[in-house]
């Protein structure tokens, strides 16, 4: 079943969080993930949610995405999001 990694992310080191989007994405292709969204525009539709960035990507499976998050190729990219930015990270069976 597929699984979607869904982040809110809020920048506080815009140069610094440019170097975490250069090593990103070959650390999600090495565990068989894409992006599906990546900072595009947001609207609210209810509530009060105003969201900096949305980053949504998706895995074959759950254990795929949570390896990947704990790999060794995504833990240099993770340290440089970690002191640039604050961000609520889950990951989701999908249909």
């Amino acid at each position: 079943m597929k699984a979607y990694v869904l982040v809110e992310i809020k920048i506080h080191d815009p140069k610094d969080y440019e170097e975490y989007k250069k090593l990103t994405p070959g650390s999600i292709a090495a565990y068989d993930g894409r992006f599906v969204v990546r900072g595009g525009k947001t609207e609210t539709l209810e509530g009060n949610w105003q969201p900096e960035r949305i980053v949504v990507l998706e895995f074959p499976s759950v254990e795929r995405a949570k390896e990947w998050w704990a790999s060794p190729e995504y833990a240099p990219a993770k340290a440089i999001r970690q002191r640039s930015a604050h961000t609520e990270m889950l990951v989701v069976e999908g249909l």
